[in-house]
């Protein structure tokens, strides 16, 4: 019987011996989902995986991880190989395209001939064997030999009969030969000759046709893969050794034999072999789920599993070990509640239609990510597919929408209700049981407004009392399709319409109990009916001048009427931005899926091609960020969230959540919460100095204590920055500087002091 360590434990674990800081302003961080093993090696004392995304090391002795991603470092994202030459101790990771990085402790160096290569065809690296400071690829092209010396291809091979190029899965060194897996089956070079000509290449087994899934061999046996069996060599044919009823992902050589890692009756296990085929030990915890590969380090296994991470099995015990992370992608909404991060892992296509992705909604609070889903709490396992988040004030509760499966309110307390047929929410029309959340808002009285697309009444509102109410909007929209709701300063609540509907709002009157004073209005594209650019609407979101901004797909359009957007003569304008000696309408032909304003009313922008802050007009682009000039996840950005008090933006892609420092924070009231940092300023600090805390657009003036002006500037919203230079550009002399801040009633005041230190 195995006991499973608690999983609080080694997040706790993973927290305090690995735990990401807030990055500096201008620097990015990654947040990405380390559960997801796929890959697990030894190099010395240190154990290292690979996930999709990523990869890491995890020090046993010491229960400390090093996190390796895009952000710090590698070249690229969607990992598919890895192997570590324990002659050099360098470790080669290789990517879907073709990509290569071969980390050591110092450096992180990129070879990516493969992947500019003018070969056409399938370069994923399918498995890499190292040695002697080379690595052999195996690739969907055939095999791609690397000097890791000289950090360079020395050669190309394609073993297949006829030279062209052929997928091969795996590669081996036996006795004076090596061995590939290929579409062909086995195919056999000598170790002597040149595998670059292909006529060197011979079968090896002539009886053994199709599809090799994989080789590999020890100083006294060779193995295949092939299908659910895997045969043994010797020395003339690949003969029976191993076969399941169930499905074989993986093998590798373990003690005296090999671990086959396999699904079997519906579970994951990994078996210990004999070199004979009988089975020394079974490696089956509950844990184990989806056993990509094993390895073994003394008695104890390491398992890299798709869902569950890098487990441990050490004797009956068995721990999960990964640094701290939310379990997946987010493709929904994210949305700050308090200090607090929530993010939506579901998500639609673009025909609206259901994804089936179970992993609920994400937490990230005082730097810790946890989470809701069907895994931890079995109550929810009908709520798939969460795309949309919002919080109520009053009670402390937070609320959830899955589409298709209704409403989870996770309380204060901890306590989770479900609302969908005990309630007013109601199924899509002609999809009974289907209860499609899709929009969530609360608004300044904390009654939770409901998106229930499909639905005959598909606008409700969950009244802070609990009571109910139900609306319908009163024009006709394809599939009365409705999806985000935002609601403004004036109570007006603008809701988004898919499907190529365009955007209603809805001034409630008075009263929201009182329907007879309801007033709305459509807009769409055209003048006089909204002048929208595109009835194709993703998104919208209010800025700090209480307009409208509006994500088509054609670009932007900012509603400025206020509370007289209801009225008919209001139409959207189109910014005009200037960029490149060039202007133009705002992100005119580009698909705006999501946005955020920042503190000092800028707005961020997701686009399928990238993500940009423009100014607080929108005439400027001020940042172009792609996945080619920066470590973002993924040109395509699913969701945007700014945290109010650090200016983090957080930026949910199909690869993960990434986050940037930005250099805005929201204004604060009064001065006594002003914050420096890095304070005290250490000797070779070249970064940025922030200081947070300020009022909205506040002049900062940065003196020596005797009054001598250093520096000047104002605030971005409620932050200022400064890199520690004077006019001059000559760094600061040790010693105290004063922070003294001028707010809107031109009211001066020393705030606070800043501390170099050289």
């Amino acid at each position: 019987m195995y006991r499973l360590i608690s999983l609080a434990v080694i997040y706790m674990l993973s927290g305090t011996a690995f735990a990401q800081s807030i990055p500096p302003i201008g620097q990015w961080r990654e947040h990405l989902p380390w559960n997801n093993a796929i890959q697990v090696a030894v190099n010395g004392s240190t154990i290292v995986a690979a996930t999709p995304y990523a990869m890491f090391f995890y020090n046993p002795g010491e229960g400390s991880f090093i996190r390796r991603s895009k952000v710090n470092g590698l070249h690229d994202i969607h990992t598919s190989a890895m192997a570590v030459d324990q002659k050099s101790g360098k470790t080669i990771l290789a990517y879907r395209n073709g990509n290569v990085d071969v980390i050591t402790t110092d450096d992180i160096t990129n070879i990516p001939d493969l992947r500019i290569s003018s070969v056409q065809g399938d370069k994923t690296v399918n498995r890499i064997i190292a040695k002697d400071n080379k690595a052999w690829l195996s690739t969907g092209l055939g095999v791609v030999l690397m000097d890791l010396d000289q950090y360079e291809v020395k050669s190309t091979w394609r073993p297949s009969a006829s030279g062209s190029p052929i997928p091969v899965f795996g590669l081996a060194f036996y006795k004076d030969s090596i061995y590939v897996a290929c579409s062909e089956g086995v195919r056999k070079l000598a170790a002597r000759d040149d595998g670059a000509n292909f006529k060197n290449w011979t079968t090896a087994d002539p009886a053994l046709t199709g599809k090799a899934d994989h080789v590999l061999s020890d100083n006294n046996n060779l193995y295949v893969i092939f299908d659910n069996r895997i045969l043994k060599w010797n020395g003339r044919t690949f003969s029976a050794f191993y076969s399941t009823a169930g499905k074989i992902i993986s093998a590798d050589i373990g003690t005296s034999g090999l671990l086959v890692s396999e699904i079997f009756s519906g579970a994951g296990r990994v078996l210990h072999l004999s070199e004979s085929g009988s089975v020394i030990k079974i490696f089956q915890p509950p844990v184990l789920s989806y056993p990509e590969q094993a390895l073994l380090v003394g008695s104890d296994a390491w398992i890299a599993d798709r869902n569950n991470g890098l487990i441990r099995v050490s004797g009956n015990e068995a721990e999960r070990v990964f640094p701290n992370s939310p379990i997946n992608t987010a493709s929904g909404e994210m949305k700050f509640i308090g200090n607090t991060l929530w993010a939506a892992a579901g998500s639609v296509n673009e025909a609206w239609n259901y994804q089936f992705n179970p992993n609920g909604l994400y937490r990230f609070q005082n730097e810790k990510w946890d989470g809701y889903n069907l895994y931890v709490y079995p109550k929810i396992d009908s709520l798939l597919d969460f795309v949309t988040i919002t919080g109520q004030a009053t009670t402390g509760s937070v609320y959830g929408g899955s589409y298709g499966g209704g409403l989870l309110e996770i309380t204060k307390d901890g306590k989770l209700n479900i609302y969908k047929q005990n309630s007013p929410i109601q199924s899509a029309i002609g999809d009974p049981g289907s209860y499609r959340v899709s929009g969530l808002a609360t608004d300044a009285a904390s009654n939770v407004w409901i998106s229930n697309f499909g639905a005959p009444n598909n606008i409700l509102v969950k009244k802070a009392d609990g009571r109910w109410l139900s609306f319908s909007v009163p024009f006709f929209h394809i599939e009365n399709a409705v999806s985000q709701i935002t609601i403004d300063s004036y109570d007006q609540k603008w809701i988004v319409s898919p499907k190529g509907n365009g955007l209603f709002l809805l001034n409630s009157g008075a009263s929201i109990d009182n329907t007879g004073d309801d007033r709305w209005r459509y807009f769409r594209q055209g003048k006089t009916f909204g002048n929208l650019p595109s009835n194709i609407v993703f998104c919208t979101v209010q800025d700090k001048n209480g307009f409208i901004w509006v994500g088509t797909g054609k670009g932007i359009a900012v509603i400025t009427c206020g509370q007289d957007a209801v009225n008919s003569n209001c139409d959207a304008v189109i910014p005009v931005v200037k960029q490149d000696n060039f202007a133009g309408y705002l992100f005119q032909d580009e698909e705006v899926l999501c946005m955020a304003v920042d503190g000092a009313n800028r707005k961020w922008v997701g686009t399928r091609n990238g993500l940009w802050l423009i100014s607080e007009e929108g005439d400027n682009v001020l940042y172009q960020f792609t996945t080619e000039n920066s470590p973002l996840l993924a040109n395509e950005i699913n969701s945007l969230a700014v945290d109010p008090i650090t200016g983090e933006l957080f930026v949910a892609t199909a690869s993960g959540i990434c986050s940037f420092r930005g250099t805005a924070t929201a204004g604060g009231d009064t001065k006594s919460n002003v914050l420096v940092y890095p304070n005290p300023v250490p000797s070779g600090y070249g970064g940025i100095i922030g200081i947070r805390g300020l009022p909205d657009n506040s002049l900062v003036r940065i003196t020596e204590l005797d009054g001598r002006l250093v520096y000047q500037t104002r605030s971005q919203g409620g932050q200022a920055t400064w890199n520690g230079k004077d006019y001059k550009g000559n760094r600061m002399a040790s010693g105290a500087y004063l922070v003294l801040v001028s707010d809107g009633q031109n009211q001066e005041r020393m705030v606070t002091k800043i501390f170099f230190i050289r």
